[in-house]
């Protein structure tokens, strides 16, 4: 399964470019956006993440996907599959800048992720995990259709609920 591209109405998925970086690390610099995303990281950390979702293209052929308005070509936020090696299953994951946030944008994206992943015969089961607190993320996951299907620990991110796509 190769995901390197999609196109909405509104947003262009793609993988990332050099010219990302700058919105890439003043999202991972605020407290505020990173609370659920494993908190503030330092420029390098953030160089650091965004190289990790290109390494984990090179390797899955899919991965956290840039998310830039078509009309401005300006990073929104983030979509993306994820599941490494001790990743419990592949995971349907999403995180939007404030200027990218309360226009539909994260629906758009995830909706038409997720209906790639679901077709394909790679991913056999498609889930988000979200902790408790992150009323914002179960509304997304909840209007795509997931539902709570248990909690989970982790690693060093601690309880989220396991919302299982259908």
């Amino acid at each position: 399964m190769l995901i390197d591209q999609i196109t909405t109405e509104r947003l262009h998925l793609r993988q990332w470019k050099e010219n990302d970086f700058p919105a890439l690390a003043t999202f991972f610099a605020s407290p505020e956006n990173t609370r659920f995303v494993g908190g503030v990281k330092s420029s390098e950390a953030a160089w650091r993440v965004m190289a990790t979702y290109i390494g984990h293209f090179q390797l899955y052929g899919y991965s956290y996907m840039a998310v830039v308005n078509k009309a401005t070509d300006q990073l929104q936020g983030a979509v993306g599959l994820w599941n490494s090696p001790d990743w419990p299953e592949p995971e349907l994951g999403y995180w939007f800048l404030p200027s990218g946030q309360g226009k539909g944008y994260a629906y758009e994206a995830a909706a038409a992720l997720k209906q790639l992943a679901m077709a394909s015969p790679k991913i056999n089961s498609l889930v988000s995990y979200i902790a408790q607190e992150n009323t914002p993320s179960i509304r997304l996951a909840e209007k795509l259709g997931a539902q709570v299907d248990g909690t989970i620990e982790l690693f060093s991110f601690g309880t989220h609920q396991v919302y299982r796509h259908k």
